[in-house]
């Protein structure tokens, strides 16, 4: 597995992590997800299937593991698995993030899943849940989806506590979404408390059909911000659960599933420091993890497919919790 550092004097980590997004809570938004539980959808069968997701991921080398507060019990399963698998210390780099509360209850049916809130006490409440369940492992704590309407990059007591909390020795983050992602990650590299540069990370959705971050990323990158990709397969839509767009990024790099050409276009990104893997199962990451061996010259070459930013961020808000 490769390995990259994180930004300027970050921890070594894999260039494929595994975000958890899909395997801590019963329903998310990823093409056919129902599918990949299979109906193991009891707390205790989800913690299951979770722990051989990632023991998949860490046999094969995979070394950066992406939850939130939000993704249902994604820390809770992920500090029992650590704990479990008597993981030393070190050997995984935890990133979570705080902003949006899980208020879905397990419910499948429920009219909203998740709400956001970025004010300085939701901050303090959710660091002080993540550290208790992943203790030292948690080397990065971001803002979850930061954006123009939230303020929260405009707001001094919020960004106060995080400079503390990165003078303690937590890296500090922040994701993006939505079709102004580019002008946050600029807004983000600029911001300094004490006379130095607060965000040690970005992490955005770049993917074939939506990169219009790229040239900002581009830009934090050269900075020294670490680069994290999220979302590199449109939440399903670029793999073959989507057959049009499948067949289009088979032709371009023959003998290699969609998933693997479209997460090796984001792989051969030269800003692109970790790229995510959603994988909901270990069949599943074996498929990405093959996006390694996608050459680089049809990685790069693959036809213009981007969307509108605005139609592709209007259809992900379309996408059913399953």
């Amino acid at each position: 597995m490769e390995t990259i550092e994180l930004g300027e004097s970050g921890p070594v980590v894999s260039r494929l992590g595994l975000g958890l997004a899909a395997l801590g809570r019963p329903a998310y938004i990823n093409l056919d997800h129902g599918q990949d539980l299979a109906g193991r959808r009891s707390v205790a069968e989800l913690r299951k299937h979770a722990h051989d997701v990632l023991d998949a991921a860490f046999a094969a080398g995979v070394t950066y593991v992406d939850a939130a507060r939000s993704y249902g019990k994604a820390e809770a399963f992920l500090a029992d698995w650590l704990a479990d698998r008597s993981v030393a210390g070190g050997a995984v780099t935890v990133g979570s993030k705080w902003g949006y509360t899980y208020t879905a209850d397990w419910a499948m049916d429920a009219t909203v899943h998740e709400v956001k809130e970025h004010s300085r006490s939701n901050l303090e409440k959710q660091y002080a849940e993540s550290r208790r369940l992943l203790g030292r492992s948690l080397r990065l704590y971001q803002i979850h989806s930061a954006t123009r309407e939230s303020g929260v990059l405009d707001d001094p007591d919020v960004l106060a506590r995080l400079a503390e909390l990165r003078d303690g020795g937590t890296l500090v983050g922040l994701t993006t979404s939505g079709a102004d992602q580019a002008r946050i990650i600029r807004q983000a590299a600029g911001i300094e408390q004490g006379g130095t540069r607060l965000f040690a990370t970005v992490q955005a959705t770049w993917n074939l059909l939506e990169p219009s971050a790229g040239p900002a990323l581009a830009e934090a990158h050269a900075a020294g911000v670490g680069v994290i990709v999220k979302e590199a397969l449109g939440n399903g839509r670029l793999t073959n659960r989507n057959p049009v767009i499948a067949e289009r990024l088979e032709r371009a790099a023959p003998g290699f599933n969609p998933d693997a050409v479209a997460l090796a276009a984001a792989l051969h990104q030269p800003w692109a420091d970790v790229v995510l893997s959603g994988a909901a199962t270990p069949g599943q990451l074996a498929s990405n993890l093959s996006a390694f061996e996608v050459p680089r010259a049809s990685a790069t070459a693959i036809p213009p497919m981007a969307e509108d930013p605005a139609t592709y961020w209007a259809t992900r808000s379309e996408l059913a919790w399953t």
